[in-house]
């Protein structure tokens, strides 16, 4: 047996085989390409996903919807001193504003505020900060919509002068359904029965006392002049000759650690050099070997050996049920081709008209084609013989042979 191998063609200079230089060069364009693309694909990322400041909620240099410009100029026009600091350390005397509506601020300090702060108004939805400032209640479910709520009967002075406010922003509840504590008072309820929650919660402190905020919508731009917003922000917030409005960041020294600050400091060049040889190595294996050759072998395998060499596989292995099978298929196709049935035939049909042609009941027909499991030699010999015998008696009867008794097993054209 021969094989033909066609290689390209070669170069009459260096006898080598021609190189694509166009190819190759096309190839190392596309790869800049990618290259190029991913760049610019990151510094587009590392733009438009860097947060605006003017979009940051309760900004107070923000003139933006969810901004609190607006009420910081009110409080200055009404004489209060506005400080934004952003470090535990620069909190001035009066009156605290903890911005921790991101959950940054480390509980340690909250106890310290706690302990030294005479007015501290919260806004926080971190479980570790409510209760360092000694809050019993948990953040329970947005408040959505902008539906008011009354708050002439609430025990906190700035709610009931306000007497109804928004209550979009944050629910609180207590815990376990527990009544709430001595000294804790709650106000601007949402809900009913078992779903109820609160959005503003005052209790006392070592120093003085706490309103937790979940009404966020009475400070923002957009909304503070709604119902009695106004007042109960300005009663809040402008009690005192000082406001210190504190938002901590991540990063810190007052923001709770994060997984990244417990981490030692090599560990993120360690995680870009692993990235770094993580692409290396998609580069490396992912390489390609060379141009492509084509080889045509012209070997044609008859279909006899493909048989027989199925035959032997089966045989090795004992699966007498995969070998009357395909003694079966083969047998099927061939009657029905035989009783001039399509390819599309079911075995039922093939069964049936198999039974008609030769006079053989359709049970017996059946279990001819189909049949069950071979668990023996002898169940495969016969059922291989039973297989001849029907295809004789179609072949007999398709071509209008008469069959004796005694020739049964062969058949007259």
């Amino acid at each position: 047996m021969t094989a033909t191998v066609t290689t390209p063609p070669r170069s009459a200079a260096s006898g080598q085989p021609e190189r694509g230089r166009g190819g190759r060069g096309r190839r190392v364009g596309a790869w800049v390409a990618v290259v190029l693309v991913g760049a610019l694909l990151a510094v587009l990322t590392a733009v438009v996903g860097r947060p605006a400041t003017d979009r940051v909620p309760l900004d107070p240099a923000s003139t933006s919807a969810s901004g609190a410009k607006a009420l910081v100029r009110v409080l200055e026009q009404r004489g209060t001193d506005v400080r934004v600091v952003d470090r535990a350390d620069r909190i001035a005397d009066g009156t605290v504003f903890v911005d921790d509506e991101r959950g940054v601020l480390d509980p340690a300090v909250a106890r310290r505020l706690a302990r030294e702060a005479e007015h501290v108004v919260l806004v926080s939805s971190d479980p570790r900060v409510l209760d360092a400032f000694g809050l019993d209640v948990e953040p329970a479910a947005p408040v959505d919509g902008d539906d008011t709520v009354r708050t002439t009967s609430c025990a906190i002075p700035a709610a009931a002068t306000a007497e109804r406010i928004t209550a979009t922003g944050t629910g609180y509840a207590v815990p376990d359904g527990r009544r709430a504590p001595a000294g804790t008072d709650l106000c601007a309820p949402s809900g009913s029965g078992g779903e109820r929650v609160y959005g503003l919660v005052r209790t006392d402190t070592a120093a003085g006392d706490v309103t937790l905020v979940g009404t966020t919508a009475a400070f923002r731009n957009d909304t503070i002049t709604t119902a009695g917003n106004a007042a109960l922000a300005l009663g809040l917030l402008g009690d005192d000759a000082t406001l210190t409005w504190y938002t901590p960041v991540p990063g810190a020294s007052d923001a709770a650690p994060t997984l990244g600050s417990l981490a030692p400091p090599w560990v993120p060049s360690a995680l870009a050099l692993l990235g770094l040889v993580a692409v290396a190595a998609a580069f490396w294996r992912g390489r390609r070997l060379g141009p492509l050759v084509v080889e045509r072998m012209p070997v044609v395998v008859r279909a006899a050996e493909t048989t027989e060499g199925r035959a032997r596989l089966a045989a090795r292995t004992g699966d007498r049920t995969h070998a009357l099978d395909t003694l079966r298929i083969a047998a099927i196709r061939r009657t029905a081709r035989r009783l001039g049935l399509p390819r599309s035939a079911h075995v039922d049909e093939v069964v049936r008209a198999a039974a008609r042609a030769t006079g053989i009941p359709d049970r017996r027909v059946g279990a001819v084609l189909v049949g069950g499991p071979t668990t023996d030699d002898r169940s495969l010999t016969a059922g291989a013989a039973a297989l001849d015998e029907l295809e004789r008696a179609v072949l007999a009867a398709t071509t209008g042979a008469r069959q004796t008794d005694r020739d049964h097993r062969g058949a007259r054209p």
